[in-house]
């Protein structure tokens, strides 16, 4: 595989919002203004700006109905809520299962409602109505391919924690990755799960499914023999591909293209986990530019620096409402 990429999008940011953060040390500010003003102001901004980069994290997914506990983990996870006592999907991705058998019974489904399903809300749809014809790109945290789902570019976006729908070796020797769709199919209907009259995977009423998928579907990597797990960033053994250089670089090349120029930074469902990917070099990139505007949609969390208080709009609530209000 060719490793000769120009730049490294994702190290560069990291350290551009490293070095600037710093700098912010006069506290934060929740913005100025009416909810009304806020969101014309932030229509405006929209219209005029010569670019518009988007910054999504888990937030923008759990507004569109992809939840991680509640209802929807208790209806397809029931049985491993009552083995071992597992609250929510993310705390369950890291249980130690006895054997692979169960850890794939688990991460198949895991996969699937995350990956394989539309989100139940359209908050991603709109979204892309809101920016369409726009230049834009988007940087994201998530890994469930939503973006895409929605019709998104997908030359226009970088996920920079993994994919869902990849697999690598668990020690990998090589940066690459493999598809999963086929095998996380088979993996489904191996537990007793059967699709409904929407092409959704469903446990049947009143019948229990398994806990465990058929050894002979336990992933093997093809070319170094070794067991494989989805490919997340957990460790320094996450493989970062072809396709993951490809879309680094090309995020570095739209920061660069548009460097100096009128860009709306629009931070959404960012929290504070993994901050120096979007929240730390947004702030900074738009510190040091006076064309440039911030804008974060977050739910009880839509704050900016006081330096950069008076080229920021933030929104407290829900995503999925902000920009029904936004396409009105």
């Amino acid at each position: 595989m060719n490793r000769n990429y120009q730049n490294n999008g994702y190290l560069e940011t990291i350290k551009k919002g490293l070095s600037g953060v710093r700098a912010f040390r006069d506290g934060v500010s929740y913005g100025s203004g009416s909810r009304e003003e806020r969101i014309g102001k932030l229509k405006k901004e929209v219209n005029e700006a010569d670019a518009i980069l988007i910054g999504a994290g888990s937030g923008l997914s759990t507004s569109a109905g992809l939840t991680y506990s509640g209802e929807r983990f208790e209806r397809y996870f029931p049985d491993f809520i009552r083995k071992y006592g597992i609250t929510d999907m993310y705390s369950g991705g890291f249980y130690p299962f006895e054997d692979d058998e169960t850890y794939w019974a688990w991460w198949s489904r895991h996969i699937y409602y995350n990956r394989y399903i539309d989100a139940p809300k359209p908050v991603y749809h709109n979204l892309l109505k809101l920016i369409q014809g726009k230049d834009y790109f988007i940087i994201t945290t998530n890994v469930d391919h939503q973006f895409q789902r929605a019709g998104f570019d997908k030359k226009r976006l970088f996920y920079t924690q993994g994919d869902y729908g990849l697999l690598q070796s668990v020690e990998p020797t090589i940066m690459k990755t493999y598809d999963n769709e086929d095998l996380i199919t088979k993996m489904m209907e191996s537990q007793g799960f059967e699709m409904d009259e929407y092409g959704i995977y469903q446990i049947p009423e009143g019948k229990n499914v398994s806990m465990k998928v058929p050894s002979e579907l336990i992933p093997v990597c093809p070319d170094d023999g070794k067991k494989m797990i989805p490919n997340l960033r957990a460790d320094d053994t996450f493989v970062e591909d072809e396709g993951w250089h490809l879309a680094s670089n090309a995020y570095a090349e739209f920061l660069r293209r548009h460097e100096g120029l009128h860009v709306l930074f629009v931070e959404i469902g960012v929290g504070n986990n993994t901050p120096v990917i979007i929240k730390y070099p947004f702030w900074t990139m738009v510190n040091g530019n006076l064309k440039a505007v911030y804008a974060c949609m977050n739910y009880d969390e839509a704050y900016c620096p006081r330096q950069i208080e008076e080229r920021s709009i933030c929104i407290d609530g829900d995503t999925g409402e902000v920009l029904k209000e936004l396409l009105k």
